[in-house]
């Protein structure tokens, strides 16, 4: 079954996103600047999210979640480096193998840094379940990765499914930020607790850690669509 939603991503979200970013591919293209030196750019920055998740874990009090809003601007910030260094790579002409390769490992080191950042915070302040959704949002996460490189290793194209590496991105990084500034409004401790289930159903938190089990559960589906996709194609062959 085609991915409907990732191809109409594609389709319409690509080229307003590339519109906007040209005027900086151009510049970068001017200033001679390389695609690696964008893609290192992008891992300093989410090593620099990872920090501040560490620090507001550390430092802040459980109730203070602005320290998840900045981080979430960061990775959000270190997913339009991701992007730039593709399109700068071909805009200049300067695409290559190592170029691919370089990038596609860096990917892997910034999303499991982003990760290693959100659980480190979950855990010191005792958000012990939470940060299992974070340990199979990141295991999902690299199957994904993992199932696409070795599939093309066998010569199957398999970019299917919906959880790919920018919608990871997107959805921590806007959880996080949204996280922090409505913690601002309602505090970081708030808490919607249900008499009749006799269970807390909501709390501020929860607007981060959400999306996490959202994009734990649909990576994972992602993976498996993608064994069985390359399943398919080499039963065909």
């Amino acid at each position: 079954m085609p991915d409907y939603t990732a191809i109409m991503l594609k389709k319409y979200g690509q080229p307003l996103v590339y519109k906007a970013i040209n005027p900086l591919i151009n510049l970068l293209v001017k200033l001679k600047i390389s695609p690696n030196t964008i893609t290192t750019i992008g891992l300093v920055i989410n090593v620099g999210a990872a920090i501040v998740f560490i620090v507001g874990a550390e430092t802040a009090p459980r109730e203070n979640l602005s320290y998840v809003g900045w981080a979430g601007a960061l990775i959000l910030l270190g997913g339009l480096f991701d992007m730039i260094d593709g399109r700068l790579a071909r805009v200049a002409g300067m695409s290559s193998t190592y170029g691919a390769l370089y990038d596609s490992v860096l990917d892997r080191w910034s999303e499991i840094i982003m990760f290693f950042g959100v659980s480190y915070f979950l855990i010191s302040h005792h958000y012990f379940l939470s940060s299992m959704f974070v340990f199979f949002a990141l295991t999902g996460s690299v199957m994904v990765s993992y199932t696409r490189a070795r599939a093309e290793g066998l010569g199957i194209d398999c970019s299917v499914g919906i959880m790919q590496r920018p919608e990871r991105v997107i959805i921590v990084g806007v959880s996080a930020t949204i996280c922090g500034m409505v913690s601002g409004k309602i505090g970081g401790d708030y808490k919607f607790y249900s008499e009749t289930l006799d269970m807390v159903l909501f709390e501020t938190i929860s607007i981060l850690t959400t999306p996490i089990l959202i994009v734990a559960i649909l990576a994972n589906y992602t993976a498996i669509e993608r064994l069985s996709h390359s399943r398919k194609v080499l039963k065909g062959k």
